[in-house]
């Protein structure tokens, strides 16, 4: 080879040298470019949290549609929610188009498939059914009237953080429903954002407790004084862990979370297994009309159905006293409900879904001419709109989620709960992670989820032909009961699935 060949190479290297230089630096540049966006956006909790890496999340989510028949689940598979049903929830809350096309990926002949009776000529007038008001507790001082039928399930502020709980009361409010405040106390969070709350009393009374753990019925007056707390709910049980109170680990009691609840800071805060002071069917009565009577504000119960013949005892005793005596209202939550953190003993084995659980809450309240009188709310893994409208038809009046909204939030289903590490800032109290979480943005998605549940399940009420929501009846819910095969629910009615 020459020397001026020999030349060329060598100048040729140096220019390819200099070259692949430049490109790692402006690749460098570019990354600093990227982290320097991430960390100060606040559309997207993973991004803000996990800049520049957290885009992987979005390429493999993204490739998944793809590849998932090889390496993947399938939309319908996963478990407590379905890549479905979460995909639902998000695009909802980003007021996207959620339309499908080609046709459904659900097995509708699978066992406990719902599907719904349509009406063969609909009203042509609209495309959405709307529903009038409801008034619970009329003849407390205070009376709550809504004609919203979805609402924010009980998620206290301890088990999820400060600008989750702010962005699902501000989030509330722009909706027009109530938010649940959980057994965890009110906090400022909840009453910053303006809209309607339910105020939850749990086992261990937290935030109107006395130094022994008793009710006090000043500081439930000085709760109940807010305006904006429209009803008290007695929090027997929930789903996830019917008989075991609430577990927070004292890494989430921080000293705003303990002057709030009336506890000692950065201990485990851990709810009594019920309520010390409520025995028996009686004992229940007299705790809700003293807190009503405290507040003027109706007042009810939460449950997870187990044997329902302690309703009959319920029922007698109401009638004993009056019917002035009865619960407002009662919420059951089913055996498939979510919490923080639960024993899995309980969680998998403990108490009736809320397919059984409900139609028998319904059946024991019409026996005993009681359904007129109580307003029922139903929960427990409800967060798209099909769940919703099976709900009202098999009697519900009103509708709540606690993992919808936190899907809303932002949620990605990483079971982290329990920790103090959850990725999208949701539940902890770790600053870092909270800050991907901007309560501006994620106001607006809790309000565009709820605004489309309640647009589709009066969708739905239309198609079945009526003029509410709360019109449904079990009549137009079929239920897959077995091969080729589904029948009424008002044939299955008080059933259940079997």
């Amino acid at each position: 080879m020459s020397a001026h060949a020999d030349m060329i190479l060598i100048q040729a290297i140096e220019v390819m040298s200099a070259l692949f230089v430049f490109m790692v630096g402006l690749g460098v540049l570019a990354l600093i470019g990227v982290f320097i966006r991430d960390i100060t956006q606040h559309r997207s909790a993973i991004i803000r949290n996990y800049p520049v890496i957290g885009h992987f999340r979005y390429l493999l989510e993204y490739l998944g549609k793809f590849l998932r028949q090889y390496l993947f689940a399938m939309d319908r598979e996963e478990q407590p929610f379905n890549r479905a049903e979460r995909s639902w929830v998000y695009s909802s809350a980003k007021d996207e188009d959620n339309t499908a096309a080609f046709g459904s990926t659900k097995d509708v002949r699978a066992v406990g498939t719902i599907a719904f009776n349509n009406c063969p000529f609909p009203s042509l007038a609209t495309d959405v059914s709307q529903a009038a008001p409801v008034t619970i507790g009329p003849g407390c001082a205070e009376p709550y009237t809504t004609s919203g039928f979805f609402h924010v399930s009980g998620m206290s502020y301890g088990a999820i953080s400060d600008p989750a709980v702010r962005a699902l009361a501000h989030g509330a409010a722009m909706a027009g429903c109530w938010l649940n405040t959980g057994e965890g106390g009110l906090a400022p969070q909840h009453l910053e954002g303006g809209g309607d709350l339910v105020f939850q009393i749990g086992t261990a009374k937290y935030g109107v407790r006395d130094t022994e753990g008793n009710l006090d019925e000043a500081k439930l007056r000085e709760v109940a004084g807010h305006d904006r707390v429209r009803m008290v709910e007695i929090k027997l049980a929930q789903g996830a862990k019917p008989g075991k109170g609430g577990i927070l680990p004292a890494a989430k009691v921080t000293p705003e979370v303990a002057r709030i609840r009336g506890i000692p800071e950065y201990t485990d805060s851990v709810s009594p297994n019920r309520h010390p002071d409520i025995n028996s069917a009686s004992d229940l009565l007299d705790q809700v009309n003293r807190i009503r009577d405290v507040t003027g504000k109706p007042t009810g119960f939460k449950m997870v159905m187990g044997d329902p013949d302690w309703l009959d005892s319920l029922a007698a005793e109401i009638h004993r006293r009056g019917e002035e005596a009865a619960p407002d209202f009662i919420t059951i939550d089913g055996a498939e409900g979510g919490s923080g953190a639960a024993p899995m003993s309980l969680m998998d084995y403990m108490g009736m879904s809320r397919f059984e659980g409900l139609p028998h809450l319904i059946r024991k309240l019409e026996d005993h001419g009681l359904r007129e009188r109580i307003r029922v709310i139903v929960s427990g893994k409800m967060v798209t709109p099909e769940s919703v409208a099976w709900g009202l038809a098999v009697g519900a009046d009103f509708v709540t989620s606690a993992r919808g909204f936190m899907f809303a939030l932002g949620c990605i289903q990483s079971l982290r709960c329990n920790a103090d590490t959850c990725p999208t800032g949701v539940t902890t109290h770790n600053p870092r992670l909270q800050k991907g979480l901007d309560p501006a943005d994620k106001k607006v998605r809790v309000a565009n989820y709820h605004r489309h549940i309640t647009r589709e399940v009066g969708i739905i009420a239309h198609s079945c032909g009526v003029d509410d929501p709360r019109q449904l009846k079990p009549k137009h819910v079929r239920l897959v009961n077995g091969p080729g095969r589904s029948a009424s629910f008002a044939a299955l009615r008080g059933e259940g699935v079997e």
